[in-house]
């Protein structure tokens, strides 16, 4: 199984976690674990994804859910989780 993490951040807004979740679902992308939290009008959530049944590489699903963030007036960004997790534990 290939992981990778997703973070989503901006403006709290109705119908965030519904489009970020049809598009994943549409790309093949399953949710294995997911936490979210709105402070201050902020929206802020973490998923753990499995990526191995999707059929694009890398840079692609990178791109995807970049535009899919301006789309939704969020930041959204994915990255592989063996990089997530050498990135925190230096």
């Amino acid at each position: 199984m290939k992981r990778a993490v997703i973070t989503v951040v901006g403006k709290d807004s109705v119908g965030i976690i519904a489009k970020v979740c049809t598009y994943l679902a549409e790309k093949n992308i399953n949710i294995l674990d997911i936490s979210q939290t709105i402070v201050g009008g902020f929206f802020n959530m973490m998923m753990i994804v499995d990526v191995s049944a999707f059929d694009e590489g890398y840079q692609e699903m990178s791109n995807g859910v970049e535009a899919l963030g301006d789309d939704i007036g969020c930041t959204v960004r994915i990255q592989r989780e063996e990089i997530f997790d050498s990135m925190h534990r230096i």
